[in-house]
């Protein structure tokens, strides 16, 4: 699949190129329900939120998705927050949406490097204020600018 027939993913994705392989299987959970099991392989390009430089992401997600019958039988169920995610299954369930879901939940909150290799300040070393050019354009040392 092409990252480009992913709408959703687009936001966060430094560049549309790219492709992941993914495969969906009709399977069972560990209690005899119905489930669909979801794995995607790949990588994509994010923006590291700490240098704003590129980041490979190495996607290896294998999800596993119970179906329900209803709403109903979904807020009747178990209520296991580590149990697998549940969902109404229906004739015409969209696939890449189901996909595209997963995918967003596994990118990190805020990608970053492991170590960047941008210039980072020291801890302690005085960093310039953002009022210091400020300060010269208002004529000196810190007085009011006056105004008409």
């Amino acid at each position: 699949m092409r990252l480009v027939d992913l709408p959703r993913l687009q936001d966060v994705l430094s560049s549309p190129a790219g492709s992941l392989r993914y495969k969906l299987d009709g399977t069972q959970d560990d209690m005899g329900r119905l489930a669909l099991r979801i794995r995607a392989e790949g990588s994509f390009g994010l923006t590291c939120q700490r240098c704003l430089g590129p980041l490979e992401f190495p996607v290896r997600l294998d999800s596993l998705l119970v179906l329900a019958r209803s709403e109903r039988e979904i807020e009747r169920g178990s209520d296991d927050p580590e149990g697998p995610d549940r969902l109404v299954a229906n004739e015409a369930m969209p696939v890449l949406e189901m996909l595209e879901d997963e995918l967003l939940l596994a990118i990190p909150y805020v990608p970053r490097h492991e170590a960047c290799t941008s210039e980072v300040a020291e801890p302690g070393a005085s960093v310039p204020s953002a009022f210091q050019g400020l300060r010269g354009l208002l004529g000196g040392s810190g007085g009011s600018a006056k105004s008409k």
